[in-house]
């Protein structure tokens, strides 16, 4: 399982139009072979914030459905970013 987890910063101003931006890729995203989560939400304390979470069955499913990334528009938009890979090889469910 490959876990994709982080931050992005944009202007606080710019964050709605941002996640509005991006319901596309989300829905396309959980719509893919191999996606388990698929998540870009507004941070609940940080008005600048954006996280990132998404969880895949496999590496070549998140490759399968990677693209250029976001648009230029999107892209300008970030200020900051922190966003990581990571290979899970077991989990242990909580409920």
């Amino acid at each position: 399982m490959i876990i994709v987890a982080g931050h992005l910063g944009v202007a606080h101003e710019e964050r709605e139009a941002y996640l509005a931006g991006c319901c596309d890729v989300v829905q396309r995203a959980r719509g893919a072979e191999g996606c388990l989560d698929f998540t870009i939400a507004a941070d609940l304390v940080d008005a600048g914030r954006i996280n990132v979470f998404e969880r895949w069955a496999s590496q070549a499913a998140v490759e399968a459905f990677r693209g250029s990334g976001p648009s230029e528009e999107q892209g300008a938009a970030i200020r900051s970013a922190s966003v990581a890979e990571y290979d899970v090889s077991r989990a242990r469910f909580l409920t």
